[in-house]
């Protein structure tokens, strides 16, 4: 047979595929109907797993795999339509987003008073600059400090790292975001270039310990393993260790810190762009207590915890694909006190003027473990 005819054969098998489907379908209506009466759960996996070894036996060994994936994308369809059938008024989180759509003033603030991690010079404070024209900024030595100033409405905002291009996610920042009440709200991009710095009229051969962030240090580990004979010393923020520098009056230590800090604090550039990356970023985002959702959100930022069975990951992500949601950064976390288990961060690329997409999310706060929107923003 020539390939035209080829396709017009699978074209009528689409169409009869089809005509099944609605059958299907018009079938797992009533089946949510019957579950509404009796107060069933939707999922019920043992009989997944009946009809999965029930339909394979059906096919050649061959097509067994292509069989299950087949079934599993019937399951996960008949699943979300069942929950849009079965669903009792709106969820919590979906009339919270709602809320907050229509709430949120039309501009994000131009000042207000934002926490910010280290010092003069930190990073942070520049991502600050760069999201509010005139902040008061309180400088906290970590960024348990942040959260806690903003949580307790000692700020209105706080700026947080949370991923490098180079050295990936800030740990630290994700595991304290799931535990506290926090909501990010706008999200901005900061090329990061560092710099060498020590006391004036130093030399590189006089350094023999070098202060700085982890962060900074993995940044730059070809540049540290250049030089294994300088002492590292962890700082909790690259400004800081710039300040420690030109307060410690030693002519052989060093910081990595930004180029902005040889300016304030009167150090010596000793070697910059010491990166291993030249397109070196830093994501940063800015948290507030209260949900605010501005005008030209694209982003939406939550965690969920899958369960623990084949396949769970796979039915999240397809919920998302059925919408047509790009997921763009997906982070494993493990579970406290639950050995080999784990949290999923995730970044979609998504509006929540999407009705649609708000009452998946207003479903899943309500039947999946461990979720929790973080927010919806856009990114400058």
């Amino acid at each position: 047979m020539e390939l035209k005819q080829l396709r017009d054969e699978l074209d009528r098998i689409d169409d009869a595929i089809m005509a099944l489907f609605a059958q299907r379908m018009a079938t797992v209506k009533k089946v949510a109907e019957a579950k509404l009466q009796s107060d069933a759960a939707i999922a019920d996996p043992e009989r997944e797993r009946e009809i999965l070894r029930r339909t394979s036996a059906q096919v050649q060994p061959e097509l067994t795999r292509y069989a299950r994936i087949l079934m599993h994308t019937l399951f996960d369809a008949s699943r979300a339509y069942q929950r849009t059938l079965m669903r009792r008024g709106e969820a919590a989180l979906a009339l919270r987003i709602r809320a907050a759509v229509e709430q949120t003033p039309k501009l994000f603030p131009t000042s207000a008073r934002v926490a910010c991690q280290g010092t003069m010079g930190a990073y942070s404070q520049l991502a600050c600059d760069r999201l509010f024209e005139a902040a008061d900024i309180v400088f906290v030595k970590s960024f348990e400090g942040v959260f806690s100033a903003v949580e307790k409405g000692l700020c209105d905002y706080g700026i947080l790292p949370i991923e490098n291009s180079s050295y990936g996610a800030v740990n630290d920042v994700y595991d304290r975001l799931r535990r506290h009440h926090v909501h990010i709200v706008r999200g901005t991009r900061l090329q990061i270039s560092h710099a060498l710095l020590a006391r004036p009229g130093t030399a590189l051969s006089d350094i023999r310990e070098i202060a700085s962030h982890e962060q900074a240090f993995g940044q730059c580990s070809a540049f540290m393993a250049a030089h294994p004979e300088i002492k590292v010393t962890i700082c909790e923020n690259t400004a800081v260790a710039a300040r420690m520098v030109a307060e410690g009056g030693r002519p052989n230590l060093a910081s990595i810190s930004s180029p902005e800090c040889a300016r304030l604090y009167g150090l010596q550039v000793l070697d910059e762009g010491i990166q291993n990356e030249r397109g070196n970023y830093t994501r940063f985002i800015c948290i507030k207590r209260d949900m605010e959702i501005y005008p030209g959100a694209n982003k939406i930022s939550l965690l969920l915890a899958a369960e623990h069975r084949p396949g769970a990951l796979r039915s999240v992500i397809e919920q998302f694909s059925m919408l047509g949601i790009n997921i763009s950064k997906l982070e494993s976390r493990p579970i406290p006190g639950r050995d080999f288990e784990f949290m999923f961060y995730f970044d979609l690329d998504a509006s929540v003027y999407s009705p649609a997409l708000v009452d998946l999310l207003g479903d899943m706060a309500e039947n999946t473990e461990g979720f929790k929107f973080f927010g919806a923003y856009s990114e400058v």
